[in-house]
């Protein structure tokens, strides 16, 4: 078996690679430069003027490198200093104008790479924000935020930099063969010889090194996704004394992406060297027929010496380009991850000339609604919350009863039948009013790391300091709005997570209130502390009970009672 071969096997996964988080599809170079491109228009003229200053500045070398051509010629053969000064005022000038050159070019690839990847960033958080939440929760998290960091970053050296660096060696190679032409035709004829065995080896390295670049960025997304599950799952880990599993895991994926790393180093350090001696070849060829232009008379000592110095000023752009081949393909892998994900279409989308509800009645309906997972959920299940009326949702856990507040702010849109608000089908209304409009309360309680306050009024940037404290009263939370809740709102009991989570719910001022088990994870005790907040949020609205806590269903007007999907009973008080 050949090297390349052993490189290519060691780039299949392993037989036990569980592959907790999938290859991206291979996508061509030209889709994704046609993908994300828009991103890039509204910086174009800056982009450009960044490409021309990056073009301008190899003729600055090309110009710094023919005065030392006179400076050997002019004043060191024949020993006239006299003619050092306005050569040393040329060059000078030209490496204050480099600088100037380099530092233009470098601030505004910067400029413009930083706002194309903020662009960026932002539309794929926004497309991930549209997905229903189903959707992003069968994703690893830890390899969602990979892509949106490391991978977003190669879209841009892909999109930008790298054409950046090839206008750049392109110019470099114009400029440096044209004065090698000028300096000695026959000897520039004889340099390029290197320049096929330099693309053939850049072709055969790089089909490997893309392959490397894929499996180093899923790599990457699963280390990640082992480090999320486990920090963010902490209390388990120890509570079931898995600390041993997860570093076992940890150090399997961790191995993992470093037997992909150490292929993609071991790829790129025989790249190196193969490049190196094609180079080194070419100039001793160069050399030794330079020394004989220079004794037969066809060269002066200058010309060789600027000869060699152009020579090797043109093999840096063709190792930039051979290398910038194989970098392409790295950045390639990064740009597949993201248009991976912009690829996720969400299940639910606003109809066209879906309107706008501005304040609903109040009255929520499900007609005849049919929906399935990978299991049924619902099957012709029909009900009815009027408003001002507080129903309660019950049966066991499988039943579909939170499937039923899905549905009804649009997480999931039903496979037949319709849920109606006000007597609209819900999907004739925009996305934004019909959650204006149906406030949820969801089961877990979620809660963002800040204060009481900061949670309460989350997603209500009007609401005042009084709001917030009146919202706070009506659930009975004793504490100060100023409180921190910690990560995930772990520095509050569990109830008090929950009337936290009610007050928002109480803000929103919503005609229709959909409460998903709000005691779920309670003592009885700290259940039947809640019944009175509940009523008290409920007052005046539309309200949804889902429960499966009988003490919980007493305290409302009306009982639904599912099973299998299906509406089995319905008690009225």
């Amino acid at each position: 078996m050949g090297l390349l071969d052993r490189l290519s096997a060691a780039l299949a996964p392993a037989a036990d690679d569980d592959q907790l988080v999938a290859a991206a599809p291979a996508q061509r170079v030209r889709t994704i430069l046609r993908r994300f491109w828009p991103f890039a228009r509204p910086f174009r003229r800056r982009w450009l003027l960044g490409l021309l200053l990056a073009a301008a500045l190899p003729a600055v070398e090309a110009v710094e490198i023919w005065l030392f051509k006179s400076v050997v010629d002019d004043v060191l053969v024949p020993a006239d200093l006299a003619a050092l000064w306005p050569l040393a005022a040329a060059m000078a000038s030209l490496a204050l104008a480099g600088a100037l050159l380099s530092f233009g070019d470098e601030y505004i690839a910067t400029w413009v790479g930083e706002r194309f990847t903020v662009a960026v960033r932002a539309a794929v958080f926004d497309h991930l924000q549209r997905l229903e939440p189903d959707a992003l929760d069968r994703r690893r998290h830890g390899d969602v935020l990979s892509r949106l960091s490391g991978d977003l970053h190669a879209i841009e050296t892909l999109l930008l930099s790298a054409l950046a660096e090839a206008v750049q060696a392109a110019a470099r190679l114009l400029f440096f063969v044209a004065a090698l032409f000028v300096l000695s035709w026959k000897l520039a004829l004889v340099s390029l010889i290197v320049v096929p065995p330099l693309w053939f080896a850049a072709r055969h390295f790089g089909r490997l090194a893309r392959r490397a670049a894929r499996e180093r960025r899923r790599r990457s997304g699963t280390v990640n996704t082992v480090l999320e599950e486990a920090l963010a799952n902490s209390a388990l880990v120890q509570a079931a004394n898995a600390q041993a599993h997860e570093q076992a895991r940890l150090r399997r994926e961790a191995e993992g992406a470093s037997e992909a790393e150490l292929a993609g180093t071991r790829i790129a350090g025989l790249f190196a060297p193969v490049i190196n001696l094609i180079e080194l070849l070419g100039a001793i060829v160069i050399i030794a027929l330079g020394t004989w232009a220079l004794s037969s008379g066809d060269l002066t000592l200058g010309g060789l010496l600027a000869f060699l110095a152009y020579l090797s000023q043109l093999y840096r752009p063709l190792r930039d380009l051979t290398r910038l081949y194989t970098s392409v393909f790295e950045a390639t892998a990064g740009a597949e991850r993201v248009m991976e994900l912009l690829d996720t279409q969400p299940r639910v989308v606003e109809r066209p000339g879906a309107h706008d509800l501005v304040r609903a009645a109040g009255r929520l309906e499900l007609r005849g609604v049919h929906f399935a997972y990978d299991r049924l959920a619902l099957a012709d299940a029909s009900l009815v919350v009027p408003p001002g009326r507080f129903v309660a949702l019950t049966g066991a856990s499988g039943a579909g009863k939170s499937t039923v507040a899905k549905l009804a702010v649009r997480f999931l849109d039903p496979d037949a039948g319709t849920v109606h608000l006000d007597g609209h089908d819900v999907r004739d209304l925009t996305l934004q009013s019909l959650r204006r409009n149906v406030a949820l309360l969801l089961q877990d309680a979620p809660l963002l790391d800040g204060t009481i306050a900061d949670n309460v009024a989350y997603g209500h940037s009007d609401a005042t300091d009084a709001d917030v404290r009146r919202a706070l009263a009506v659930t009975g939370l004793d504490l100060d709005p100023a409180t921190p809740v910690g990560q995930k709102g772990r520095a509050l009991s569990g109830g008090q997570r929950r009337r936290v989570a009610m007050a928002r719910a109480l803000l929103q001022d919503a005609p229709v209130l959909i409460l998903d088990e709000p005691t779920a994870g309670l003592d009885p005790d700290a259940a039947r502390e809640l019944i009175a907040p509940l009523r008290a949020i409920a007052r005046d609205r539309a309200t949804l009970l889902i429960t499966h806590d009988p003490v919980l269903a007493e305290a409302a007007d009306e009982v639904i009672v599912l099973d299998g999907g299906r509406v089995q009973c319905m008690a009225t008080r």
